[in-house]
């Protein structure tokens, strides 16, 4: 009976924690897409925040990956993709930069108004370890999972 309690206490905490991960990246993915956006019309008039790199506080990587701080790993295990007119644009398409670990690259689509409008994107990979690997004879019962998410808004050109 102890043996199960344990295992389902332990279950219990990678959810909680894989839930907390959730909410983080999704929340990351959607401040940065609006520091991204709203850096243009700022009160003080100045021009888009730069893309990256993640070392330089004010872009939008390490906006991102600030959000994230709190999570294990995050500097190590974390891919951020951003795209945005401060990068340029070709035919009316942000172009993207990649930073962080490495991962999967995503093509924007041309927003549906252009050239009124180009789509700032931000996409955001946490390849996520559980806090406590729940494991028998090596072989591990919750294996690495990669939370995805991605938003775009409209930066008005």
């Amino acid at each position: 009976m102890m043996p199960l309690l344990i295992l389902l206490i332990g279950y219990a905490i990678d959810f909680g924690y894989f839930f907390a991960v959730a909410a983080n990246v999704t929340s990351a993915a959607r401040n940065a897409t609006e520091y991204s956006v709203q850096g243009f019309e700022s009160p003080a008039g100045a021009a888009l925040p730069s893309a990256g790199p993640l070392t330089t506080a004010a872009s939008v990587a390490a906006a991102a990956t600030g959000d994230l701080g709190g999570l294990l790993n995050f500097a190590t295990v974390t891919a951020v993709q951003v795209c945005s007119k401060s990068l340029g644009t070709t035919l009316n398409l942000a172009n993207c930069s990649s930073f962080g670990a490495t991962g999967s690259s995503y093509t924007p689509a041309v927003d549906p108004e252009a050239p009124n409008f180009v789509l700032q994107r931000v996409d955001i990979t946490y390849t996520v370890q559980p806090p406590i690997p729940l494991s028998l004879f090596k072989i591990s019962f919750l294996p690495n999972l990669q939370f995805h998410r991605q938003v775009s808004m409209r930066a008005l050109d």
